[in-house]
């Protein structure tokens, strides 16, 4: 039961062409980008993912956004990548746009073998009507654009059907892991992670630290080890901050302390 593999490579070097790809994190919070970079080195192309975000210019998803191996992408949010936009706006690029809420919970529903739900989210807008560019033509015209989705009354509220999503691939980051599987994430990195891990058929996790089966108690399980088939150990170096935001230091937080004096 043993599934710690040797590195990043070895733990993707199966992933092919065409394949679907969930990937935890959110922002640059929590991102698998060891796995994200040992996939690029393999090749893989035309690849369909599901991730919160597609990463920024040059790190976590947007070096295989520059590499223009990504065909297809689902997720919430566009804002901090400009060659996503130049890809979508020009039509290399289909994209799913989904309320944040209702993507977490289709990969929740597909890991837990829900194949749809209902929701109010998206009710009497494009979500649900249909229309939402999701691939560009020519002229900024509409080649694809998203469809209808069955909608329902339950009591005084319409609800929009939404499927589960599931994924040849999920590939994950997590603070702790044992060879088991077994995952826990710190604090943020808890973000979409556990979901992504339960949505994928093979899902691979790189983790900082290394633990032996029981050294994890298990009620702190974020990811329990059957959701996960290899794991990949890989430090906490290399980690980046999305926005560095920082104050001017006054004098006296500048000054040092007086002897006796409380900082």
């Amino acid at each position: 039961m043993n599934k710690v593999v040797a590195d990043a490579a070895a733990a993707v070097a199966d992933v092919p062409s065409g394949a679907s790809l969930a990937v935890g994190g959110f922002g640059l919070c929590g991102i698998p980008f060891h796995l994200i970079g040992a996939l690029l080195e393999q090749g893989a192309g035309d690849l369909v993912t599901v991730s919160n975000n597609c990463g920024v210019d040059g790190w976590g998803l947007g070096v295989l956004l520059d590499a223009k191996r990504i065909r297809r992408t689902t997720g919430s949010y566009v804002g901090e990548n400009r060659e996503f936009e130049r890809q979508f706006l020009s039509g290399e690029l289909e994209v799913e746009l989904v309320p944040q809420g209702t993507l977490a919970e289709r990969l929740r529903a597909g890991g837990a073998g829900i194949a749809a739900f209902y929701t109010t989210a998206g009710v009497g807008t494009q979500v649900a009507e249909g229309g939402l560019p999701w691939r560009y033509g020519p002229g900024g015209t509409i080649a694809v654009a998203s469809p209808q989705k069955e909608t329902r009354r339950f009591g005084d509220l319409d609800y929009v059907l939404e499927e589960g999503i599931v994924c040849d691939y999920a590939f994950v980051r997590a603070s702790v892991g044992d060879r088991l599987g077994n995952l826990v994430y710190d604090a943020a990195t808890r973000n979409f992670n556990p979901l992504c891990a339960a949505a994928g058929k093979i899902t691979v996790a790189e983790v900082e630290r290394l633990v032996e089966p029981g050294e994890i108690d298990p009620q702190n399980v974020h990811t329990p080890g059957i959701f996960v088939q290899r794991v990949v150990v890989v430090g906490s170096d290399g980690k980046r901050i999305e926005r560095v935001t920082t104050r001017k230091r006054s004098e006296r937080d500048a000054a040092p302390a007086a002897a006796g004096e409380e900082v």
